[in-house]
Parts: structure tokens; sequence; C-alpha cells
């Protein structure tokens, strides 16, 4: 696991995010409908509405969105929405898996090979790279004043079985079954959450040397991430901060 590259990468996200807050909100607003639909408009009932409200609060979706969403879903008479994971290569040799929802899996999986292919990189079948992931409850929090010894404590006191710490943010992790305990433990301890997911973490990341491929690599995700029908992209790239930095402006 790379924690220092999974905080860079979630914040790179996060400036993503605040440029487009319509389209992350619309979004978050069709993760819950989709639970909804599965398991009904109680989160204290349906598991996955209460991940879903969760994670969707770490992208500040305003709670009055939140409970529309849920209205919507439940006096909806529409289809079902189907839950897609899909995988392939950016340039580089970079590993990528995207989740998505979708109404209809044929437009989902055209568009999704277009922008791979637009972009230098290629759709694989399933399997071919979720063997270099894990599936992972993962929280990046602001550090504050507690040094690198205090968040190993706490990660133990937590659950966590993993805390990586670098540039002000500690990213810690856990069994994707222990979300709500260890979410609900370190707000206890007032850290101030940047993210909080169940999602796909890299074993080893892939340290991109040419600037070009780092580009190309970033170009793609962003495409990916616009797409209407993608949750969630996740890679296993290690990009310098300050290509980052100069390539996301």
């Amino acid at each position: 696991m790379a924690g220092h590259s999974h905080a860079a990468n979630v914040a790179r996200r996060k400036n993503s995010v605040d440029a487009k807050r319509a389209k992350i909100f619309s979004k978050c607003a069709k993760a819950i409908i989709s639970a909804v639909k599965q398991g009904g408009p109680d989160p204290d009932q349906n598991l996955k509405l209460r991940y879903a409200i969760e994670k969707v609060k770490g992208d500040n979706m305003p709670k009055d969105n939140i409970q529309r969403a849920i209205k919507s879903a439940s006096g909806d008479k529409g289809g079902e929405m189907e839950e897609l994971i899909y995988e392939g290569y950016a340039p580089g040799g970079v590993a990528v898996m995207v989740t998505a929802l979708t109404d209809n899996r044929a437009r989902t999986a055209s568009d999704l090979k277009h922008i791979f292919d637009k972009r230098g990189g290629n759709m694989g079948s399933p399997g071919s790279v979720g063997f270099l992931f894990q599936f992972r409850s993962v929280f990046v929090v602001e550090t504050g004043e507690r040094d690198e010894d205090e968040l190993t404590e706490l990660a133990l006191e937590v659950g966590c079985d993993d805390v990586q710490v670098a540039d002000g943010a500690a990213t810690f992790f856990a069994d994707p079954t222990e979300f709500l305990a260890v979410k609900d433990g370190l707000e206890a301890a007032g850290l101030a959450f940047i993210s909080a997911e169940i999602g796909y973490v890299p074993e080893n990341d892939v340290e991109v040397q040419d600037k070009g491929d780092a580009k190309k690599i970033l170009a793609l995700v962003d495409a990916l991430e616009d797409n209407d029908d993608v949750q969630n992209v996740y890679a296993n790239f290690s990009i310098d901060d300050e290509w980052i930095d100069e390539l996301t402006r």
C-alpha cells in the first residue's frame, strides 16, 4: 500500500471535484438511488445505503441533497441500475479499475473502451488487473498536531491494520467490514476527514518516470471520472507531486 501516493491522489481528485461539483453531486445521488432501490430507504436497515451516505458526506454533499435523493428513489419506478467493474491499463503499464452504475451496460462498455483507446490505454477483460488491488476501507485525514506514533496507536485502537503518514495527511486502512466502526472511532478522536470510502487499493505502485506518460495517465483518469456512469477510478500509479501540480492546473 502507498499512503503517500493515495493521499496525493485524493487531494488531486478533491481539486477536480471542486471544479465539477454539480456532476459529482449527480453521481452521489445516483449511488444513493441505486442503494435505496436495492434495500429500501432506511439506512439503519440498509447497510449499502448507509455506506453510500457516509461516502457522499466525504464529497460534501449537503444533507438536503441526500434526503432528496432518497425520496426520489423511494417514488421512482424506473429500472434498476447495475453495478459494474471495468479493468484496463493506462500508459506506462499503470493498472486501472473503474466502478460504474449504469442502466445500459452496452453503452457504458462502449464509452469506456473509447476513452481508454483515445488516451493511449486499453480496456482489459475481467480479472486482468483486479489481482493487483485489495478491496479496503480507506480513510484519509488531516494529522493536525498528532505525530506518527500517536496516529499508529490510534489506528490500533480503532481497528485499522495499517496507517501511512505523509505531508500533513494520514491514510488509515482497514477491512471493508470495519468501515463504520473505524469511521466512528476516528470521528470520536476528533480527526478531520479528507475522504472516507470503501474501494480498491493497489498492493504496489508503478512509479511513472516519464512526464509525457504522467500527462496521459492523468488525462485518462479525468476522462473516465467525467463519464456519467463512472462512480470511481482507481489506479496504481505513483507520480511526482510537482508533476501532478503542474499537469492538473
